[in-house]
């Protein structure tokens, strides 16, 4: 699976109306594709042990089938962000589906954040969406989508690239939960050791 670790310089310069990364002292942590049974909850625990704030960017139809778990995300203090109803790939949507799309998801999301799923955005639509939303991508991937990429690396990938200022993805997604639980405690103890703290974008 290709994917860069670190967002080049160049995506930053091609797209400069998309936030990449803020102007902070603080990280901001982010969970990508809930809210899931069990993942999003184990997740919950370990920001409150480590008293972490982060962004949840939940999908309409997760929210839909647990509108209570959604509550308990912004009820622990938490920031959440529109992900699009149904997970959609902006490049193999059309600008009327996509917007469409989340619209949906909005009844159910109360947020003037989105991000696209996959990093995909639909650019005739990009004009649009701005228009109701901050869009939000990332500069740092930690990689627990990918197979073949170990906790240690997601770990690794993580703590190698963050600074001052970064928008780092991971998901909450039931299908790698476990990796990203595992990898999660030694980012935030990480990212602590750098004198970093944590934000809600």
């Amino acid at each position: 699976m290709r994917y860069l670790v670190k967002t080049p310089l160049l995506f930053k310069l091609f797209l400069p109306k998309l936030i990449w990364r803020k102007k902070s002292g603080a990280v901001f942590l982010t969970f990508d594709d809930g809210p899931t049974n069990h993942y999003t909850e184990k997740i919950l625990a370990v920001l409150k042990e480590g008293n972490i704030s982060a962004t949840f960017f939940c999908v309409g139809e997760n929210v839909k089938k647990r509108p209570s778990l959604y509550t308990e995300i912004i009820k622990q203090g938490h920031a959440v962000g529109n992900h699009t109803m149904r997970h959609l790939n902006g490049w193999k949507t059309s600008s009327k589906e996509y917007l469409l799309d989340i619209n949906n998801a909005s009844k159910h999301i109360k947020s003037t954040l989105f991000r696209p799923p996959y990093g995909k955005i639909n650019f005739r639509a990009m004009r649009s969406i701005r228009k109701k939303y901050d869009i939000i991508m990332w500069d740092v991937v930690g990689g627990d989508f990918d197979a073949n990429c170990s906790t240690e690396s997601v770990i690794s990938n993580v703590l190698n690239n963050v600074k001052a200022g970064s928008i780092i993805v991971l998901h909450d997604n039931k299908n790698f939960g476990e990796k990203t639980l595992a990898a999660l405690p030694k980012i935030i103890e990480g990212i602590k050791a750098k004198n970093l703290s944590f934000s809600l974008i």
